[in-house]
């Protein structure tokens, strides 16, 4: 019996099998002496531990930036990063803002021109109760 190879590989999908986290690691700048990093210096105090306790997949780097405001920064397997300023904030809405850069995907913002956005197109196209005879126009 003769042995086969395969002749198509399989497309990886994120979310089929195993998830894989987008964003790789965020870089968290803040100054010690300006007042606008006071929500970002008591996150880091309080929250931080925790947060980064719960997503060990991520590398968080905590840097000083003296006489700038604090910014939190999302890096991302595609290349991009994502910039957030989170000055005059406290520190639940800083991890808010984490959340939001742990979720997001590094893609850029695109306007939604279909509302259904699929690998694989339907054939039939999109179902409306207006087709067929069930309804009257």
């Amino acid at each position: 019996m003769a042995v086969k190879a395969l002749q198509a590989v399989s497309q990886g999908r994120n979310g089929v099998g195993a998830f894989i986290l987008q964003c790789k690691r965020i870089d968290l700048h803040y100054c010690d002496w300006a007042g606008s990093s006071r929500g970002m210096n008591g996150f880091i105090k309080s929250l931080l531990p925790k947060f980064a306790a719960a997503h060990p997949q991520i590398e968080f780097t905590v840097s000083p930036r003296p006489a700038k405001h604090p910014v939190a920064i999302g890096h991302y397997i595609n290349g991009r990063s994502k910039p957030i300023c989170v000055r005059n904030m406290e520190p639940y809405e800083i991890l808010k803002k984490l959340e939001l850069l742990r979720d997001a995907s590094g893609e850029k913002l695109k306007k939604v021109t279909k509302p259904v956005r699929s690998i694989n197109e339907s054939v039939r196209g999109i179902w409306s109760p207006y087709h067929g005879n069930g309804m009257p126009l």
